[in-house]
């Protein structure tokens, strides 16, 4: 009988760029028209203000999204061009380096060395930039995709509060503003919890948590400059 095992390394990637990206979005966008808000601008001073601040920050996180997917990738490379290098100058010695890891991690010295011969001939890079480099494929570094991926969902997020500013009632505008968002927040740091296999009710509390601080934080500093009071 077959073994399904479903593991989760695999969206590592693509699931913390996402979060990251739509966590962003709404915290930082709720917390920006609160401020504006508490300082007494009307409802087209706080959606100019939200607008500005969902442009500026999807393009920030794609810039800084790429700029470090960009460092992690090319350190990849460097390292596989110079395993690569070594691999054709001095093929025996890479092979003992192999099987010396996987002595380290429980095999014979004779088995080790029947392994890391098997798995150098069938592909000698793979090989060692797996167990030697620890760079698995599924997990390599793609830049312009974590950059997009970072940009659409700080958007995304991003143009929830602003949804919410457009529809709500000018008397209830701060509280449909945070309470939405912190129904919002909550939800997406339960749903990141469960896809990486922890407990949602966790995440829920702490993305809560932070994003309530945040906006309390921002509230409080456009409060003190309301010229309306």
């Amino acid at each position: 009988m077959s073994h399904a095992e479903r593991h989760r390394n695999d969206r590592i990637g693509w699931l913390r760029a996402s979060v990251m990206g739509a966590n962003d979005g709404i915290l930082s966008t709720a917390s920006l028209v609160l401020g504006v808000a508490a300082a007494g601008a009307d409802r087209s001073s706080i959606l100019i203000a939200g607008v500005a601040g969902l442009v500026a920050g999807a393009m920030s996180m794609a810039a800084g999204e790429y700029v470090s997917v960009s460092s992690q990738a090319d350190t990849e490379r460097s390292d596989l061009a110079r395993e690569r290098r070594e691999l054709a100058t001095d093929p025996v010695s890479e092979h003992a380096e192999l099987a010396a890891i996987y002595v380290k991690r429980g095999l014979s010295a004779e088995f080790a060395a029947q392994v890391a011969g098997a798995l150098m001939a069938h592909d000698a890079l793979g090989a060692h930039a797996r167990d030697e480099l620890g760079i698995f494929e599924h997990q390599r570094a793609r830049p312009l995709q974590a950059a997009l991926v970072s940009c659409l969902t700080f958007a995304t997020g991003a143009a929830l509060p602003m949804l919410v500013v457009a529809a709500a009632p000018p008397s209830m505008l701060k509280l449909w503003v945070v309470g939405s968002s912190l129904c919002l927040l909550a939800a997406l740091g339960g749903l990141s919890a469960r896809i990486g296999g922890a407990r949602a009710r966790t995440g829920a509390l702490r993305v809560a948590f932070w994003g309530a601080l945040a906006m309390g934080l921002t509230y409080a500093i456009g409060a003190l400059f309301n010229t309306t009071a």
